[in-house]
């Protein structure tokens, strides 16, 4: 066991630590939240991680994603991820799969032995397409709901999608899911009503004569999530609570 994780160890044991380098995590959007919990994964001592993401770093990403800088500006989300986890841990093995995650490319990013599977996609589609995937092949996930417009992280909460509220990403799964009879997924969400964005330039929030999408976002929220993600990840690979 590394010196790095003697912390870790402390809490868990080593048998369980033996158990993370051992584990399997994929995780499914590298972005905001799914940044965080890559770093957290590691930094907790998980040993194989599969990272997919088919977008690349823009300036607009460093408010919110670690792997975001100046100097990483251009480069391919999964590949400046990998290069941060090496730097941590130069002992992980990381696949990188720098794709859109949908029906055709799913059996390729998730072969072999996956442990659990973290759902980071802003896309709809794909959400569903992962979460129908895991549950067919039996592979535990747990997916994250909107953290845009949010600005207060106490309101985040790990429940079951059909127990959620006020979240819009969480209304349009709900649905979706009851609709291919999904009778249960793990999610982590905001009771945080979301705000509406101030507009401060009207040139950046037009294109096309059509307003564009794009949520604000902090630095605080995304981040948040992602690490109660990886405390619900290793909680179930080691199946215990740390008290």
């Amino acid at each position: 066991m590394l010196e790095a994780f003697s912390r870790t160890a402390m809490i868990y044991g080593e048998e369980n630590m033996r158990k993370l380098k051992d584990s399997t995590v994929a995780v499914i959007g590298i972005g905001g939240v799914g940044s965080y919990v890559v770093e957290g994964l590691i930094r907790a001592g998980v040993g194989r991680l599969v990272i997919c993401d088919y977008d690349h770093i823009c300036e607009t990403n460093i408010n919110r994603q670690i792997h975001a800088t100046y100097d990483t500006i251009g480069m391919l989300k999964v590949k400046a991820m990998k290069d941060r986890i090496i730097k941590i841990n130069p002992d992980v093995e990381v696949l990188l799969y720098p794709y859109v995650y949908n029906k055709e490319t799913e059996s390729e990013i998730l072969n072999g032995k996956i442990d659990y599977v973290v759902d980071a996609i802003d896309q709809v589609t794909a959400k569903i397409q992962l979460v129908l995937y895991c549950k067919e092949k039996n592979i535990p996930i747990i997916a994250s709901m909107g953290t845009g417009n949010k600005v207060d992280p106490t309101k985040l909460e790990v429940a079951d999608i059909y127990n959620t509220s006020i979240c819009p990403l969480a209304r349009v799964m709900r649905k979706e899911l009851r609709k291919r009879e999904v009778d249960s997924l793990k999610v982590i969400y905001s009771k945080e009503k979301p705000i509406v964005p101030i507009v401060s330039n009207i040139s950046e929030t037009i294109k096309d004569g059509k307003w564009k999408n794009t949520p604000g976002s902090v630095s605080f929220v995304p981040s948040v999530a992602g690490l109660i993600i990886v405390s619900e990840v290793i909680k179930e690979l080691l199946e215990e609570r740390c008290v």
